[in-house]
């Protein structure tokens, strides 16, 4: 498995057409692996291509992907990149081997994560008809997914809780109201978008299918709870929409406020 990082050049055309469509970004991301064709679907349980764009700036956009094998992200670099200060040294973009942080994971450690997710569920709107698949929209019901007990079990993973002394609600505060507040949880939202855009049907369609798709960025703690659950979450993604963004969890050492000397 690989972490590879791209940094997006915004001022080019070609980065504002792929950051306008994460259909496009899916595609330019798949093509950097020439094995890989478009009609091939990844095994439900084997690793597969994950990729997240992060913006820590209105200018500044950073590219994740986690895969099974290196990438080669020449296309990207010529398209959206700075393709004239590339060279063999500095491709325009980093690759890492993810091994290495995969098989320390060990029960109790813990980590400051982000994970940018399509939170859904179903509702039955009228008696009779089927369910349908259904975005959450507000903050409480958003956090609410993910901090779900049999969601958590199942990634490996638990959210940790916030000392009682950094907590400002008193107990006995409801949950939701706890959790839509972060003050409960080590558990923030950073972002939320909701993405429209058109689907293409393949060759020979007449019209592109309408897709619109809620991402929430998620930031925050956890506890490891069962490590090869996790490195299946690291490496297959969670939830759904993951051809467009979501499911990338990544994983950074927990940084210790310092303490001023006595």
């Amino acid at each position: 498995m690989f972490l590879s990082r791209f940094r997006v050049n915004t001022a080019r055309p070609g980065a504002r057409r792929l950051l306008s469509s994460p259909q496009a970004m899916h595609a330019a991301v798949m093509s950097s692996f020439p094995h890989i064709l478009p009609s091939d679907s990844p095994q439900p349980d084997a690793p597969r291509v994950l990729w997240r764009l992060d913006q820590r700036g209105r200018a500044e956009v950073l590219l994740y992907v986690v895969s099974p094998d290196r990438p080669d992200l020449t296309h990207l670099v010529e398209q959206a990149g700075w393709p004239a200060v590339a060279d063999l040294e500095n491709p325009g973009w980093q690759t890492r081997p993810y091994a290495p942080l995969l098989d320390r994971l060990t029960t109790g450690d813990r980590w400051a994560f982000r994970l940018t997710a399509n939170p859904v569920h179903t509702v039955r709107r009228k008696e009779g008809e089927p369910r349908k698949l259904t975005a959450h929209l507000t903050p409480v019901h958003q956090m609410g997914w993910l901090l779900d007990e049999e969601r958590q079990k199942r990634l490996g993973f638990r959210i940790c809780e916030k000392p009682p002394d950094r907590r400002l609600l008193p107990e006995g505060t409801t949950h939701q109201k706890r959790s839509h507040s972060g003050d409960r949880y080590e558990l923030a939202i950073r972002d939320s978008r909701s993405l429209a855009f058109h689907k293409s049907r393949g060759s020979g369609s007449r019209q592109d299918k309408p897709v619109t798709v809620v991402t929430v960025t998620f930031e925050g703690r956890l506890e490891v709870t069962d490590p090869a659950a996790l490195r299946r979450s690291l490496t297959q993604g969670i939830g759904r929409a993951r051809a467009y963004g979501c499911g990338l969890l990544t994983l950074a050492p927990v940084t210790q406020p310092t303490r001023p000397t006595p």
